[in-house]
């Protein structure tokens, strides 16, 4: 599983307990957040977890790069190419641990962005399944809105609180559009979760 320690992939992950759990260090501004959070629930289920550290911060964009957004950007938070480097690095790290199946942490909301549609999902799959290995590429929870997945998975709330959701810091900024959808979350939450 494509891990990036946010709330979707850590519920994916409680929910669907991945034997591999892979992060991505591609120079975001909170890479270091997400791989604490992300070896926190891989430790809490017991799942092998990786860290693939590639440096692309001359790519990034917005809020996550630390940089002014780039001129396409649909959002401040936009990085070109991000899902579709972050699956391909993923990918190649599940052949070499033999992994055929590569699940990632899209959900209904992501659909705003074009790599967060069921297109671009099963265009990845098709293109990962043709090179070598075979692998597919699988979003369980794209059908579900974030509260809707994490009621669906059962996480735990003290789990949720390990989430880092921030796009700009390794501690929580609170006024980023990831903080503000943490946030947004715990409060729909609030009270509903064991």
């Amino acid at each position: 599983m494509l891990l990036s320690g946010g709330m979707d992939s850590l519920s994916i992950a409680w929910w669907k307990r991945p034997e591999i759990g892979i992060t991505i260090d591609y120079g975001q501004l909170a890479a270091q957040a997400e791989i604490t959070a992300s070896q926190l629930i891989c430790r809490r289920l017991g799942i092998e977890h990786h860290v693939v550290r590639i440096d692309c911060r001359a790519l990034g964009s917005g809020d996550m790069a630390g940089a002014d957004a780039d001129c396409h950007a649909p959002a401040s938070d936009w990085w070109p190419y991000r899902n579709q480097i972050l699956i391909t690095f993923a990918a190649a790290r599940s052949l070499s641990l033999g992994v055929g199946r590569l699940m990632i942490g899209t959900v209904k909301s992501d659909s705003a962005h074009r790599d967060g549609t069921s297109d671009f999902v099963e265009a990845m799959n098709a293109l990962v399944a043709l090179q070598e290995g075979g692998i597919r590429v699988d979003a369980p929870a794209i059908h579900l809105g974030t509260v809707e997945l994490v009621r669906e998975a059962g996480v735990p709330r003290e789990l949720l609180a390990w989430a880092h959701s921030c796009h700009k810091a390794n501690v929580a900024c609170a006024n980023c559009r990831g903080c503000n959808k943490y946030f947004e979350v715990l409060n729909e939450l609030d009270g509903r979760l064991g």
